[in-house]
């Protein structure tokens, strides 16, 4: 979750935002279009977590700069881990 935040907030990062997508629910975008840092990514809190298995769930509040307005991400997002890597499956998006 951390990383993906990171490769977010960075950007040029999408190489490895379809790398760890979970291969049925990847989205069919390019790697260019990944790589674009479209906001100002500020903060990521953590606010709850689970794991059973192979499955995990994070969810989390990320706050972001955009058209010189604070904005805040609040999503639940479900992860699967194949051969000891997790994989970000989808996520649901919480309304403010």
């Amino acid at each position: 979750m951390r990383s993906r935040y990171s490769a977010y907030a960075l950007g040029g990062h999408g190489e490895y935002l379809l790398n760890t997508w979970f291969v049925t629910t990847r989205p069919q975008v390019s790697i260019e279009h990944l790589s674009q840092k479209e906001c100002d990514w500020q903060q990521l809190a953590i606010v709850n977590k689970t794991q059973q298995g192979d499955s995990g769930m994070v969810e989390f509040k990320a706050s972001y700069q955009e058209s010189g307005k604070l904005q805040c991400l609040h999503e639940t997002s479900q992860f699967k881990r194949e051969q000891n890597r997790w994989y970000y499956v989808d996520g649901e998006i919480h309304s403010s």
